[in-house]
């Protein structure tokens, strides 16, 4: 088995829960960009390679290369939501490349595209919060025991004032919490 260490190991198999717990949040919500930005398949290319990854294929410079081109078209997006949404696409294939140091930093990796995603959810229902916190419930129900094992390898999510940052903590919370 494949692994990569630095304060601790993770493994390919490990890797690949992190990336498939990304790429479902960015399934749900990449399509809020390709209606706000039709023609831009940087977000779609990046998804697909984290996809890629998640299935078995071993990772490359394409999940770097397409995380980088997605975060790229984020930056460029008109919105909040489309911004968003390409930002989980590039996040879906950075998680390939989760460093296992113990950053709190690193924590974005595993949870900021489901807590992007939740963003997104809000502003589509006219800034409801209420629909983000549900959306951090259900991320917090589909994660995995092998996915709570990474994090729990890295210290808690780093704390910021805006929504993405907030949903991202209260997810952290919940998935560190005693079950």
């Amino acid at each position: 088995m494949t692994t990569v260490s630095g304060d601790f190991t993770l493994t390919m198999d490990e890797l690949r829960v992190v990336a498939r717990y990304a790429a479902e949040s960015a399934q749900e919500v990449l399509p809020v960009f390709e209606e706000a930005v039709p023609g831009d398949p940087r977000p779609r290319a990046a998804l697909d390679a984290a996809w890629e990854f998640v299935n078995g294929a071993r990772r490359t410079k394409l999940q770097r290369v397409t995380s980088l081109d997605a975060h790229r078209a984020a930056k460029e997006a008109d919105t909040e939501a489309a911004r968003l949404a390409a930002r989980c696409a590039g996040d879906a294939a950075a998680a390939a490349y989760l460093h296992p140091i113990a950053r709190a930093t690193q924590v974005g990796h595993i949870l900021r595209a489901a807590a992007c995603a939740a963003r997104v959810a809000e502003l589509n229902a006219g800034d409801d919060h209420a629909v983000g916190n549900a959306l951090i419930e259900q991320a917090g129900r589909r994660a995995t025991p092998v996915l709570v094992d990474v994090l729990s390898r890295y210290p808690l999510a780093p704390t910021g004032k805006n929504r993405v940052a907030q949903l991202m903590s209260t997810l952290d919370a919940s998935l560190r919490a005693p079950r």
